[in-house]
């Protein structure tokens, strides 16, 4: 595991809402930038998001959503996680890491 690189298998399940800053293209697609996230000291951590490896959609319970595949680099190491858009509620989640 060079790098800091986890794969997709070993990266633990959190789905926590997120504070996103996305651009939207002109067809209505997200890009998510950088979000923020709570903390269980009640503290928030703001992560940029270095690049997005992958974007695909998936349905949850008939529940569209887009997943993003991310890289950044976060306490000096690069780690790769996933972020889910819920399209009929608008809201972002960190869903691995």
């Amino acid at each position: 595991m060079k790098g800091g690189w986890h794969s997709p298998l070993s990266m633990k399940v959190i789905m926590k809402p997120i504070k996103m800053i996305a651009w939207f293209s002109e067809d209505g697609t997200p890009n998510p930038v950088r979000f923020n996230i709570s903390q269980d000291d009640e503290s928030s951590v703001t992560i940029r998001i270095d690049r997005v490896i992958q974007k695909r959609e998936e349905k949850l319970a008939g529940n569209r959503m887009l997943v993003f595949t991310c890289q950044s680099m976060i306490n000096n190491m690069e780690r790769i996680y996933e972020l889910k858009y819920e399209l009929s509620s608008c809201k972002w989640y960190l869903y691995k890491m």
